[in-house]
């Protein structure tokens, strides 16, 4: 249990840390008794510091140490050029929470940016809550791209493809992949892969300044399945395969390497910009993601992340 410390920056500290228990998190006053290990009218005095010192506006506007030296072991020990750490509510199973709040300031601020600037994006439910969380903004300098089909095996939009989503908050051009997410045969996708639209949206993929991933994982409950996208026959030859995790649907293993194969011949999304070239954000966070997240970050798939206490604790314990 955590102890609440009273002189000068720790307490501010300590107030950032309730306020984002409070405001982000959503837990009462009694559970950020419970969770930082003092009486609920302390709790209540934290988070009426935070506020008066204007730690509290649409995000916690104070450093944690904490967080603050995780992001900067992880950028050390995975070579990044970007990473942010976001606090844990110790009681939460959330694979969003307070990731997709980050995720969504750093889109902003490139967002907001005067120079033009390409901007692909991933799929996932971390993205989709990242990019519901942004303002209304008019850039129309920038240009955003989807690194994924549109279409779910169904015919209809997928789910969890960001684009559109963001279509309708920031003016931007954005360029949306009329494509499904894994084609029927790797005969269809090249052909699709062939047509002249789908050749310009791709070369623009691979230009882009910053790119923004989910990473999936390849457990049971693999979002890539639990979608619709891939088979339970397709998944169980990933496990074999030893895939650990997915983003824009390649499945890679625990060296970083490409499956051969499966759904990898069929996957229509566009390749990952080379890290060498732009900056690569992947937002993940939780145990059963974790073999991927260390896979795509020790082998350089991602050269950023965002991710939450526990997680980078357990990535740097690896």
């Amino acid at each position: 249990m955590k102890t609440v410390r009273e002189s000068g920056d720790s307490r501010l500290e300590d107030a950032a840390r309730a306020g984002w228990l409070y405001y982000i998190a959503g837990n009462t006053q009694d559970q950020i008794a419970v969770k930082l290990g003092v009486s609920r009218q302390s709790a209540q005095r934290l988070v009426s510091l935070a506020v008066s010192e204007g730690l509290v506006k649409v995000r916690i506007d104070h450093p944690i140490a904490t967080c603050l030296d995780l992001a900067e072991r992880l950028k050390a020990r995975f070579s990044f050029r970007f990473a942010e750490v976001v606090p844990s509510d110790p009681e939460s199973v959330s694979t969003t929470l307070g990731v997709a709040e980050a995720a969504a300031a750093e889109i902003e601020r490139w967002l907001s940016m005067p120079e033009p600037v390409v901007m692909a994006m991933g799929t996932g439910r971390t993205l989709k809550a990242a990019i519901e969380r942004l303002p209304a903004m008019d850039c129309p300098q920038h240009k955003v791209v989807s690194l994924t089909g549109n279409i779910a095996p169904d015919g209809s939009a997928a789910f969890y493809n960001v684009v559109f989503t963001m279509a309708d908050k920031v003016k931007s051009r954005s360029f949306p992949m009329p494509l499904p997410v894994i084609a029927s045969s790797p005969e269809e996708r090249e052909l699709l892969h062939g047509q002249q639209l789908i050749r310009a949206t791709l070369a623009l993929a691979a230009q882009a300044d910053v790119t923004f991933v989910g990473i999936g994982d390849l457990g049971p409950n693999a979002p890539l399945y639990e979608d619709g996208f891939i088979s339970a026959e397709d998944l169980a030859a990933l496990q074999t395969a030893g895939a650990v995790g997915e983003i824009v649907g390649w499945a890679f293993d625990r060296e970083g390497r490409l499956i051969d194969g499966i759904s990898n011949d069929r996957v229509a999304s566009a390749p990952l910009p080379s890290p060498d070239d732009a900056l690569v954000i992947a937002l993940a966070m939780g145990e059963r993601k974790l073999p991927g997240i260390y896979a795509a970050a020790s082998r350089g798939l991602v050269n950023g992340l965002i991710t939450d206490e526990r997680t980078a604790a357990s990535l740097l314990a690896m």
